[in-house]
């Protein structure tokens, strides 16, 4: 890119700008916001008032177009990020999008074929491909503390209610799952490989309640997982298992791994950022700027967005669940 930093244009300034990357796009060295687009003027005036941003707009053309605008972030509604990364691309800016990537994998190949030909960037704000406890998680298995794996089991009870947009799968794509497993299984897809075969059983309306899923991935590597949203109590659990040791960790607690071996249990230690995205975006600065290699990318994003198309296939066609 020209220049030695990025204005960002942000396209939806909701509860994740407001606390999970917002606050990074203004302090990693070279990065800003230049303007903010909300359908709600008044509400993308008081963001832009409140965090020093000079400009905001009601029509995400008009800030696609503003020439102060280098890069867009597009933080809307997974229904909106075809979209806007296909607006954003075709005026030459890259994209960082927000997770999930889109609500189907055509969808997200839509965007990749968008951007590919206009030259310009996509990632996906996957951040816990760098957020530190999960790097120490990865390092540990690449160094083969663990010997060779064989198998992965997640499991991630929750009590019903709440999730407002997140429930309506025209929005979203579909339920909870959709909006908190993308999360684990990308990291999954990082640390283990891309996932080869998936079995699953789908309960609930059309926002999935309670999914049930066997998978392969193409390294012979086995997995389970259990995503209960309407559960009696609470859990929230990784477990790794190789020849030689297992590893546990959580997908959305803060402490650290845990790495049990015949030589004892040891804790990964790991510094949270002050801001969950900051690792991720310095990452994309750097790939931006720099030209380093990018982390989270369209197509790692679309990997995981095809295994959970599989997962909730049968469950789409039974519900009348299409999208475009």
């Amino acid at each position: 890119m020209r220049g030695p930093g990025v204005r960002w244009g942000v396209i939806g300034t909701g509860d994740v700008v407001e606390r999970k990357s917002g606050p990074a796009l203004q302090s990693v060295p070279g990065s800003s916001i230049s303007a903010v687009m909300r359908r709600d003027g008044d509400l993308a005036a008081d963001f832009a008032r409140r965090h020093g941003v000079p400009r905001w707009y009601d029509d995400a053309q008009a800030l696609v177009e503003d020439e102060t605008v280098d890069a867009v972030y597009v933080a809307t509604p997974p229904g909106s990020h075809a979209e806007h990364t296909i607006r954003a691309a075709a005026a030459g800016k890259p994209v960082y999008v927000e997770k999930p990537m889109a609500r189907s994998a055509a969808e997200c190949e839509a965007m990749i074929d968008a951007c590919e030909p206009s030259g310009v960037g996509l990632f996906v704000a996957y951040y816990r491909r760098a957020l530190p406890r999960f790097v120490a998680a990865e390092r540990a298995i690449r160094e083969g503390r663990l010997g060779a794996i064989e198998s992965v089991r997640v499991t991630l009870l929750r009590g019903a209610g709440g999730g407002g947009w997140r429930m309506d799968p025209t929005a979203s794509g579909g339920g909870l799952f959709v909006d908190l497993a993308s999360h684990t299984l990308d990291w999954l897809d990082l640390a283990l490989g891309p996932v080869a075969d998936v079995e699953a059983e789908v309960d609930g309306g059309p926002a999935e309640s309670v999914v049930r899923a066997s998978f392969s991935f193409a390294s012979g590597v086995t997995g389970s997982g259990r995503w209960d949203f309407a559960a009696m109590h609470e859990q929230d659990e990784i477990e790794i298992v190789g020849a030689e040791g297992t590893l546990r960790m959580s997908s959305f607690g803060s402490e650290p791994a845990v790495l049990t071996t015949a030589g004892g249990t040891v804790e990964l230690p790991a510094d949270e950022p002050p801001v969950v995205q900051q690792p991720l975006i310095e990452n994309v600065m750097d790939s931006l700027l720099r030209g380093a290699a990018p982390l989270s990318t369209g197509a790692t994003a679309l990997r995981t967005t095809r295994v959970i198309d599989d997962v909730l296939a049968a469950h789409r066609e039974r519900h009348g669940i299409a999208f475009g």
